[in-house]
């Protein structure tokens, strides 16, 4: 079992390529995703991930604060935060905004950028990941930048001839390669995870470590999977051949609280999420995340977000409607 597949499914992560990108130097740009750039594939979503995956030619990356990043052919870049950023093949030029420049799409293809001087070419595919709050976990605890020479990985050619193939038909507009753009743009970011876990001090703490680690993966995968069930930390013990105790100290260790408030608010995320689709009850939404009762379903949520379900739900719709007008 593995938990960061298994969080990833239950929070409905979806991706999708938003630009064709073709520079040639020197140049340098600046921008972020905006939310609306992920109409053709989901929702505004309220978490959102960049990457750009390098085609051909050599570029710099850099978020503000932090050590400019070199990228090239095969490479992908996520900001795992979404942060305004600037790409050039000279960081030090005076940054042109990306929305300036940018091209609409030429029927159902994606908007293109061409621009440039007349050096050596760069051309890449600009894309996002988007998911609701129940992401925040995990983007919070990962580096601002990842990097990902996508032929490292497993079936990384394979990947990274993928890659170029949908993204070249979705710039020609075949609906169909839409579909495939989300799926390996899932499968970048994963990837990018992953490669991330293996680098982490063995001494650090936090979702990640939590992740990383055997016993305690497998009951973030079990809490993630099963949350409706009636979990004792007794019962997630039992689940990963440890004692309570040994079981108990190592999850608030690396997670920093104990496995069933970890449960309670993984609960409450899930709830969040439900709650803003509209589709469900509360009761509903009570019964599927393993409360008895609406009641206490109610209780429960008002002691950790502060106000009662049915009032959380009336006023995200209420804030929706408002950002549509």
């Amino acid at each position: 079992m593995d938990a960061l597949s298994d969080m990833l499914r239950v929070v409905g992560l979806t991706g999708g390529i938003f630009l064709d990108a073709r520079f040639t130097a020197p140049w340098c740009i600046a921008g972020q995703v905006s939310p609306d750039l992920c109409a053709p594939f989901m929702a505004p979503p309220s978490r959102l991930v960049c990457f750009h995956f390098i085609v051909e030619g050599n570029c710099f990356i850099e978020v503000s604060g932090k050590e400019p990043v070199a990228a090239g052919e095969g490479e992908a870049v996520l900001l795992s935060r979404n942060e305004l950023h600037k790409i050039g093949s000279d960081l030090r030029l005076q940054p042109t905004p990306a929305g300036d420049i940018m091209l609409s799409p030429e029927g159902a293809g994606v908007s293109r950028i061409v621009h440039g001087g007349d050096g050596e070419r760069c051309t890449m595919v600009c894309g996002f990941l988007g998911g609701d709050a129940q992401l925040e976990p995990l983007l919070k605890t990962l580096p601002s930048l990842l990097k990902l020479k996508v032929r490292d990985t497993p079936g990384g050619e394979w990947i990274a001839q993928s890659f170029r193939y949908g993204a070249q038909q979705l710039v020609n507009g075949d609906p169909g390669a839409a579909t495939i753009m989300s799926k390996m743009s899932e499968l970048l970011f994963v990837e990018a995870v992953r490669r991330h876990l293996t680098t982490m001090p063995e001494a650090q703490t936090g979702f990640l470590a939590g992740l990383r680690d055997p016993a305690v993966g497998k009951a973030l995968a079990l809490m993630h999977t099963q949350v409706a069930r009636d979990w004792t930390a007794e019962d997630l013990a039992d689940a990963v051949n440890l004692s309570r105790s040994a079981f108990a100290d190592r999850f608030t260790t690396l997670m920093g609280q104990p496995p069933m408030r970890y449960l309670t608010a993984w609960r409450m995320q899930v709830a969040g999420h439900k709650l803003r689709e509209g589709r469900q009850t509360i009761a509903q939404i009570a019964f599927e995340i393993g409360y008895e009762s609406e009641a206490a379903f109610a209780r429960a949520f008002k002691r950790e977000v502060g106000v009662p379900p049915a009032t959380w739900r009336k006023g995200r719709l209420q804030a929706l409607k408002a950002a549509e007008n």
